[in-house]
């Protein structure tokens, strides 16, 4: 019994310890910059909306129907739903109250001003390498262009103890500490602004980089073995490999990436899901010379390991048999009574109006759940002054499990596609995935 006691009392002394640690890292580990920042300087506050719109900042902090950088969007993760925060510079519920101090804190290193944890789902990890012109030129613009609004945040959904802050700084002792942009001397500078905006402001690994156990990037630039943007599942939608492999973006041009992330939708695919928003708040506002120093940065980006860096076509033969009328392979039928009017018999579409299913990486892409969740729920491109024409794909949730896994297979596996199958119950898991979309908090749409 003395045993257990003293067990017991251990514990909770350690505990204890761990706790009062936990308190005290943002005064050590994460120190604060002071630095002089003139708010009302016109040419910083624009530049600032330019890195906001790099930054991507508005797709998580506005929720559909709420207004700019009020926050409000839910997030999904495993154990339940988190709410992004009111950024606006309101004193009250907002960052009005922040000096560039606490600002540029919360941005790189996921502290608020009250010492409080973010979770990871803020990108500081990302945002740890923005420099410091980017960083004050950031704050200049939401302090001074962006409208306050007085709308309190959200708690999360997260079940107790998960919900506690205080353990997060140990998560960002061990994955969150700040670190420069580094990148090598001889480097075209080119590809080196490429590299700083897309493990920067872009924060492209928090979509297509792999997390672990604790829910860390396991790469947050290039590494040896390609894990950096090597593709990950975000909410449901898959968010493709990046690198220059069969999965990847090996048969795009330099000149084709640069117009997806412009307009959203290329002559033979288009944006849909997470990357729609990506395409609507970020990118299309980049600079011409910005998007094609992402696009060779990307292309620079050898296959991960063990990785092939083409897809071979071999379309003609899934095309020809379509055509002669042999719908013999399963899911070839119902292929071409739901999917060939826009799709087409050999599967190419319609150039920028209805994407092309024969060699798209995402429609054999390792993980389906994109192609799963967007035959079912349907999608629709981004509006942007270069295709001001949106068009929407209808979702295909009617269907039985084993009717879409049939189409979905033959479609992975058609026009020299090679995909692993798909089985009902993948359909099923996505079904239910998506019946628990977290719902976003908009004031007006409190019940």
């Amino acid at each position: 019994m003395k045993l257990i006691w003293k067990a017991a009392v251990g514990g909770a002394g350690a505990l204890a310890a761990a706790w009062l640690f936990a308190l005290s890292t943002p005064h050590w580990l994460t120190a604060k910059h002071e630095a002089a920042v003139d708010v009302t300087d016109k040419a910083l506050i624009e530049k600032g909306e330019y890195v906001a719109h790099a930054g991507d900042c508005a797709a998580c902090h506005t929720a559909p129907g709420g207004k700019a950088f009020a926050g409000g969007l839910g997030m999904q993760t495993p154990l339940g739903t988190i709410y992004s925060t009111n950024i606006t510079p309101d004193s009250k519920t907002g960052i009005g109250g922040y000096g560039y101090a606490d600002f540029e804190r919360a941005v790189r290193q996921g502290v608020r001003q009250d010492n409080v944890h973010l979770y990871p789902a803020m990108p500081f990890v990302s945002y740890t390498v923005v420099n410091d012109e980017d960083m004050k030129a950031l704050y200049a613009f939401f302090m001074s262009k962006v409208e306050p609004v007085q709308q309190d945040n959200q708690p999360s959904t997260l079940p107790w103890p998960t919900n506690m802050r205080w353990p997060l700084a140990y998560w960002q002792l061990f994955y969150g500490n700040s670190r420069p942009f580094e990148i090598a001397a001889d480097t075209d500078p080119v590809i080196a602004r490429g590299a700083y905006l897309v493990e920067g402001l872009g924060h492209c690994g928090a979509c297509h980089t792999p997390r672990g156990l604790a829910y860390e990037e396991k790469a947050v630039k290039n590494d040896p073995k390609g894990k950096f943007l090597s593709g990950s599942v975000l909410e449901g939608w898959y968010a493709k490999n990046l690198r220059d492999q069969d999965t990847g973006l090996s048969s795009w041009a330099e000149e084709e990436i640069v117009t997806f992330l412009k307009t959203g939708r290329t002559d033979r695919t288009a944006a849909f899901g997470s990357m729609a928003d990506v395409v609507q708040h970020s990118t299309q506002y980049l600079a011409e010379d910005d998007l094609r120093a992402i696009a060779r940065y990307l292309k620079s980006l050898p296959p991960s390991e063990g990785r092939e860096r083409k897809w071979q076509p071999k379309e003609g033969v899934t095309t020809a048999a379509l055509k002669a009328g042999d719908f013999s392979a399963p899911g070839a039928l119902s292929y071409v009574e739901q999917c060939s009017v826009c799709h087409r018999m050999d599967g190419k579409g319609a150039p920028r109006i209805y994407p092309a299913l024969a060699g798209n990486s995402i429609v054999f892409a390792d993980d389906p759940s994109s192609l799963i969740q967007v035959t079912l729920t349907g999608g629709r491109t981004p509006d942007t002054p270069a295709d001001k024409m949106a068009f929407t794909m209808p979702g295909f949730a009617d269907l039985p499990n084993w009717q879409v896994a049939e189409i979905l297979n033959f479609i992975r596996n058609g026009w020299g596609n090679h995909g692993a199958a798909i089985t009902e119950q993948d359909i099923a898991r996505m079904r239910r995935e998506i019946a628990h979309k977290p719902v976003h908090y908009v004031p007006e749409n409190k019940q």
